[in-house]
């Protein structure tokens, strides 16, 4: 979910009302108590009306995810103050929207210390205070790497993010999302492994996601192959699907019904389109969307 367009990204969620769901995964089954939120993508300037519009939907979105410059230009103070406002508002569960910082890694390929000073420019702030509550890796790689190598780059930066959300305000709980914008290797999800709260297992065309482009599943092995990760899934976040050139609103419920049926706990869909599909509001808003996300279970 690179900038092509722009050099400036948000992203939202919008939540929705608890329901159970029982999903079946290859051997095992899970129970998950929660149904579908928003996640919008919204690669724009601090200021700018995407983001006004995303804050002021009702209910709100329950994550909204900035990017100054792909994470590369400073986090100042006017970032800083739409995040405070976007983490004021509450969402369709009662909770608060959760905003996070945009990082790029080059599918395990960027410099660990780049990587680090992307996140330290979020999480570390003049003032001392927490204006995020987590990260969201970019362009990361789906495929373990020789002898686990690429599923450790990403525990690793996970760990970092715990380590600095925990020492400035040990009362945030951090939220870590990992984007191969693919099914993802089921390594990335082992317990005491894992790299990611949630990850991105699909970033395409609605063209593309209701006409034979699904995968299968949000995870996959050798053995197994593609299957829906519901073991790794138990409180029904695991899994974010991005949806982008959506025709109209009732394509919009057929995207949210779609991505609830295939396992995701967050999804978007969005009418804009490429080469920069995250950088207008839906055409139907944000509002409808979320309020229809929060139906859906």
């Amino acid at each position: 979910m690179r900038t092509l367009a722009k050099g400036f990204a948000a992203l939202l969620l919008g939540s929705m009302l608890t329901v159970t769901v029982t999903v079946t995964a290859p051997g095992a089954s899970a129970a998950s108590t929660r149904g579908l939120e928003i996640a919008v993508p919204a690669y724009v300037y601090p200021n700018d009306p995407m983001l006004t519009a995303a804050q002021s939907a009702q209910p709100a979105p329950s994550i909204v995810i900035l990017n100054p410059g792909n994470g590369d230009v400073p986090f100042d103070s006017s970032w800083q103050a739409r995040a405070d406002t976007l983490r004021g508002q509450t969402t369709a569960t009662g909770g608060k929207t959760k905003v996070l910082g945009y990082v790029h890694t080059e599918n395990a390929t960027r410099d660990v210390n780049a990587v680090l000073a992307s996140i330290h420019n979020y999480l570390v702030t003049s003032d001392g205070k927490l204006h995020v509550d987590g990260i969201f890796f970019d362009t990361t790689s789906r495929d373990c790497g020789p002898n686990n190598a690429n599923r450790d780059y990403y525990l690793n930066l996970r760990q970092q993010v715990q380590s600095l959300v925990y020492a400035i305000n040990p009362n945030v709980q951090e939220l870590v999302v990992d984007n191969p914008g693919t099914a993802v290797a089921d390594c990335f999800l082992e317990p005491g492994k894992r790299t990611a709260d949630t990850f991105v297992t699909y970033e395409n065309t609605y063209a593309n996601y209701t006409g034979g482009g699904w995968l299968g599943g949000n995870v996959f092995n050798l053995t197994a192959g593609y299957y829906s990760g519901a073991t790794f899934d138990p409180n029904g976040t695991s899994f974010w699907h991005l949806i982008h050139a959506v025709p109209n609103t009732t394509a919009m419920h057929t995207t949210l019904d779609t991505a609830f049926a295939r396992g995701a706990g967050y999804a978007y869909a969005t009418d804009d389109v490429l080469p920069n599909p995250w950088d207008t509001t839906p055409s139907w808003g944000f509002g409808p969307e979320t309020f229809y996300a929060a139906t859906i279970g």
